[in-house]
Formats: C-alpha cells, sequence, structure tokens
C-alpha cells in the first residue's frame, strides 16, 4: 500500500467522485469511511506526521466544516484536527485580530451551582420549578426556570411537569388579601378495629399561601367542624390574616352552624358551585401537595400519628417550602436570603422532618 503512488490514488478517487450521482456519492463516501477504520485498526495508536504532510491534510480539510471533519477525521482527534487549520490560519495572517472562542449568548453556569441543582434533582426526585425556588432560597436569583430545566436534561434527568399558569376570576383577583378557602381531606388510618377514614379540615389564605390543618377525627359532625372553625378564627386572628371571606365547596360537611358561626363575626361564606373545583383550586392544590409529599408515604397508625403528620406539613409548608406565586420563598419568613451569584457546597445546610421526608436547605452565615 505505502509503494502506490499518492498521486494515481487521488486521480482515481477524483474520477470516481465525478461520475457518481449524489445516491452513490454517498454510498461511496460509507464504504470509504468503513474501509479507513478498517484499516487504521491496522495501525499504530500514535500516528507521527511530518510538516509537509500535516500542511497537506490541513488544506485538504480546512474547508469541510468542523461537522464532516468530526465525522471524517481519524488520523488525530477532530479536536487536534481543528487546532491545526487555527494554528495554520494564525501563521498565515499573523496580524490578523484574535477572534473570541467564547460561545454567543449567556456565560455557562457555575459548577458549583449545576452540582447543586443535579444533587437536589437526585435526592429529592424534584421539578425544575421546586429547584429554582429552591436555589431563590438560598438567594441566588440570576438562575432561571429555563436553565435549570436544561441543566436537568443535559444530565439526562427528567425535568418534571409542567405547571402553567392557571387563570383566576376577577373576585379571587379582588380579595386575595382577606380570602381563604377551605375543604375536607380524609385520610385511611389503620387502628384496632380496623382501617377507618379520618378526616381533617384544611384553610388557606390566597394571598400568602399560608396553610392551616386542624386536628383530625373520625367523626365530622356538626359541633366538631364548627368547633374546627372557632379554633381557625383564632389561628387567623393571632397571625393578624382575619378572613373577610371564607369560601368553601358544596360539601354537606360544612353545615349551618358551621357558616353561621363565621357570619357573626362578620365574615361572608361564599359556596362554589356544583362540580365546579376548579373554583376552590388553591385548596385542592394544597391538598394534593399534602398527599403527595406526605400523608401518601406513610400507613397512618391512629388519629395521634396523623395529627402529628399535619403538625410537621403545616410547619414545613407555611415555614420552608418554596412557593412559586410567592417569589419561590415560604409564605412565612423573617427576611429575605442576601443575593448571591455563587455558592460552596459547604455553606449549604440541610434540616429535615419526618425521617428526612421533607428537607429544606438554607445558607450558612458567613
Amino acid at each position: 500500500f505505502d509503494r502506490i503512488p499518492m498521486t494515481r490514488v487521488f486521480q482515481s478517487l477524483f474520477l470516481m467522485l465525478a461520475s457518481a450521482t449524489r445516491q452513490e456519492l454517498a454510498r461511496h463516501v460509507k464504504y470509504l469511511k468503513a474501509e479507513n477504520v478498517l484499516l487504521r485498526s491496522r495501525l499504530p495508536k500514535r500516528i507521527d506526521l511530518e510538516p509537509k504532510e500535516r500542511n497537506r491534510l490541513v488544506r485538504l480539510g480546512r474547508k469541510l466544516g468542523s461537522k464532516v471533519i468530526g465525522e471524517l477525521v481519524t488520523i488525530v482527534s477532530p479536536a487536534t484536527f481543528l487546532k491545526w487549520i487555527r494554528q495554520a490560519a494564525r501563521a498565515a495572517a499573523p496580524n490578523a485580530p484574535a477572534v473570541s472562542r467564547r460561545k454567543p449568548g449567556r456565560p455557562r453556569t457555575p459548577e458549583e451551582i449545576r452540582k447543586l441543582i443535579l444533587k437536589w434533582a437526585r435526592e429529592n426526585d424534584w421539578g425544575y420549578t421546586r429547584i429554582l425556588g429552591a436555589l431563590r432560597q438560598l438567594g441566588i436569583r440570576k438562575i432561571t426556570r429555563q436553565t435549570v430545566k436544561n441543566i436537568l436534561k443535559d444530565a439526562g434527568l427528567d425535568p418534571g411537569p409542567e405547571r402553567g399558569e392557571g387563570t383566576w376570576d376577577d373576585f379571587l383577583r379582588r380579595h386575595m388579601d382577606t380570602l381563604w378557602q377551605s375543604d375536607f381531606l380524609s385520610v385511611k388510618a389503620l387502628t384496632k378495629a380496623g382501617f377507618v377514614d379520618l378526616y381533617l379540615l384544611a384553610f388557606i389564605h390566597l394571598g400568602t399561601r399560608r396553610a392551616w390543618i386542624s386536628p383530625c377525627t373520625a367523626h365530622p359532625d356538626s359541633a366538631w367542624v364548627t368547633q374546627q372553625g372557632r379554633n381557625f378564627l383564632m389561628h387567623a386572628d393571632d397571625v393578624g390574616l382575619k378572613p373577610e371571606y371564607v369560601q368553601h365547596d358544596r360539601d354537606t360537611k360544612f353545615t349551618a352552624s358551621f357558616d353561621e358561626l363565621f357570619e357573626s363575626t362578620g365574615v361572608t361564606i361564599n359556596k362554589t358551585v356544583p362540580h365546579s373545583p376548579n373554583l376552590n383550586a388553591f385548596i385542592e392544590r394544597f391538598i394534593q401537595t399534602a398527599r403527595q409529599e406526605v400523608l401518601s408515604r406513610f400507613v397512618v397508625c391512629g388519629e395521634k400519628h396523623l395529627n402529628y403528620l399535619a403538625r410537621e406539613l403545616q410547619t414545613h409548608y407555611n415555614f420552608e417550602r418554596s412557593h412559586s406565586s410567592r417569589d419561590h420563598l415560604p409564605p412565612v419568613r423573617e427576611k429575605e436570603p442576601e443575593p448571591v451569584t455563587t455558592i460552596n457546597l459547604a455553606d449549604v445546610a440541610c434540616e429535615t422532618r419526618l425521617g428526612g421526608l421533607l428537607k429544606h436547605d438554607w445558607r450558612r452565615a458567613a
């Protein structure tokens, strides 16, 4: 093979290419690539080229484009071949201004932040919106939702379900600061008598997303429901979020005495129309979160166990869990974290509840 004059090889190749159709040319190139790989496998791993040989390859290959070079070049790595082309261009025009190799667009996300995003995604199965909220709580504000999504996709991780921004009627918009929504939550619990249904009554404040959960009962009669209404009113007054409106569906467990209790304190009861869960969407979403993140992960053993889970959930939801509608910070916080552009993993501390099921990451003070 070494004795065959190279001019004859290239003459034969050019004659073949000139007479080939596009389809034939593709077949020829495919064959030559396979043959080149076979021949290359018989040669040493490293082939030292003379400057004249290297310059000849550069002259022939610099017009192919990086994509074709990546597919064809095997005598060296495609990156090395592209470096040869750049060196040859600089040698040909030594006074030409240097061309920036920086890719267009935003700078790459700092590696420490990328590692933190992937760490959260792998340890918690969080979607990109939840991860963005966790970054906000650490004071990292220059990372966008799309950046988090791209980092997860590049690592082969599912970025999570997309949650569109819902549209709400004008009544909810006008009264968010004084409106609470309420609904019942039932949980199967294992007791000495077997499995029974235990009921909780939950409230959520639309303006702050602050939630309140009652103690549970197996018998949600009128007296119990009314008492939980009293307990809620005392709580709302304590936290400075006294309601002007309370909205609930037409569940028969919301008895007349429950409504009368609120109306006697000047609160207006707003009942949603039947079969319209979207009108009560805030409390429905809170109940979904409670089930998915806590209640569905346990076999509940009695009332005390469920009350404990509800208290831990309420504390985590109000003081530790990020909320997209609250600038990805918890509903209740003493102050917002100071903005930073990067962070050391050693500065990130994690607190857990319920055996590590609920996690809260925070930044240690400098």
